[in-house]
């Protein structure tokens, strides 16, 4: 049975990607950091220690790698390891890859969207200039230009997901906050910036979409993975009002508005489905139910 490896297989997106390779005949190994690895296929490693990095990926030998691990909220308040960890924590693994006598057939990167900043169009495609707004944005480019140093060694596959959600997601992520706030039948929520607009996606599409690029992996190739429909707080706010029989109320506070906030983004597919064809985008309000009904805010 092929082996799969993904890193930060303990985090959101990790769970769902590792039933997706299971399902189409992987044995499913996990790198996990900061906290207890479940079974004997899961590795508590640091990124950033390079000889128990190469140690875990020698025992592994995967065929197939999805690095996941990072830190991925844009608000995080410890920049230097923002920038150890997705810079310098992903070099140690290609470069343990790389060094394997049989190195894996697909490694997909997970960037972000986020690299787009305020983007001069209002439909992003994977040919508009980056413009990094914030300092987890610069460290998800910077990744992703180190990367191209392991192009002739390796079969990398970046991708740039937009915002994506469900079941699972911490609740300091706006979706999950907001779905929170009507479980528990409050009438108020504070809010930053109100005005944004963001491209919602399903975890459990993301996941399909990782699976099936390690299947056949486009190296050098970088991919929006997105919905291509966008939504503001309004029309978040007013779809959870119709899941949950009642309407909330929005208050913004200073202290969650972000400098620099990127207003808009709204991803462009079309190469994704040029590799993949037809992609079966879960509807934002089927996954807000399913977050609702859930009851794990």
């Amino acid at each position: 049975m092929p082996r799969a490896l993904i890193t930060g297989i303990g985090g959101f997106t990790g769970h769902y990607l590792a039933r997706e390779l299971e399902w189409a005949g992987y044995d499913v190994f996990g790198i996990v950091h900061g906290r207890h690895p479940m079974d004997s296929k899961q590795f508590a490693v640091d990124l950033c220690d390079r000889d128990q990095l190469a140690d875990a990926v020698t025992t592994i030998q995967p065929e197939v790698v999805a690095h996941l691990a990072a830190i991925s909220f844009v608000a995080h308040g410890d920049v230097e390891a923002l920038y150890r960890i997705n810079i310098i924590g992903t070099r140690n693994l290609l470069q343990s890859l790389a060094n394997l006598t049989k190195p894996p057939r697909a490694v997909l990167l997970a960037s972000s969207a986020n690299i787009y900043g305020n983007a001069p169009v209002e439909i992003i495609n994977e040919d508009v200039p980056p413009s990094p707004a914030n300092d987890y944005a610069v460290s998800k480019l910077a990744m992703e230009q180190m990367a191209h140093l392991w192009l002739d060694r390796l079969p990398i596959v970046v991708t740039r997901p937009f915002n994506y959600t469900g079941v699972g997601q911490a609740p300091h992520f706006l979706l999950p906050k907001i779905v929170g706030h009507f479980q528990r039948g409050q009438n108020i929520i504070e809010l930053g910036n109100i005005d944004v607009e963001r491209d919602f996606s399903d975890v459990r599409t993301i996941a399909h979409i990782y699976a099936a690029l390690l299947q056949q992996p486009p190296t050098g190739e970088v991919f929006n993975v997105c919905s291509g429909k966008v939504y503001s707080l309004k029309n978040i706010l007013a779809l959870m009002a119709e899941i949950a029989g009642y309407e909330i109320e929005a208050h913004v506070n200073p202290a969650f508005v972000r400098t620099n906030e990127i207003k808009r983004l709204q991803g462009d597919a079309t190469r994704l489905r040029e590799v993949l064809g037809s992609i079966d985008c879960i509807p934002l309000q089927e996954t807000l139910r399913w977050m609702f009904e859930s009851g794990s805010f």
